[in-house]
């Protein structure tokens, strides 16, 4: 297996910041369809855990579009073969200072192109 095919890894990072576009905006179509559509796919959030994809689809719909903006750092996207790729993130809102955020995803690419089948969302108090 090849790791970080270079046209590969460029389709997943573009494909994770459509992701990101999609969050900070509240695109919840986008946000859907950059899901798969399947009883399988899991999304832990900061005070949700959603199994299947109509309970994530269900808690975008009805989220808070407030205060979505923030900063990313230290994004690795990571991908294996041609087909499946991790992205892993910080992200700082300024509505939550002193607070780092942790995302991970699992990507998968398909007939559809590239969707999250899983994902955990945490956040921490910064270490001073």
């Amino acid at each position: 297996m090849e790791i970080n095919i270079a046209s590969v890894k460029a389709e997943v990072e573009a494909v994770f910041q459509e992701y990101e576009t999609a969050l900070v905006t509240n695109d919840v179509e986008t946000l859907d369809r950059l899901f798969l559509d399947a009883p399988t796919t899991i999304r832990y959030g900061g005070g949700e855990n959603l199994y299947g994809y109509e309970e994530i689809a269900a808690f975008r719909s009805s989220r808070d579009s407030a205060n979505l903006q923030r900063t990313l750092e230290r994004t690795v996207i990571t991908t294996y073969g041609a087909s499946f790729a991790t992205a892993s993130t910080l992200f700082f809102r300024d509505t939550a200072p002193g607070k780092t955020g942790r995302q991970m995803q699992t990507w998968v690419k398909s007939e559809a192109g590239w969707q999250v089948v899983a994902a955990h969302v945490s956040i921490i108090s910064e270490e001073t």
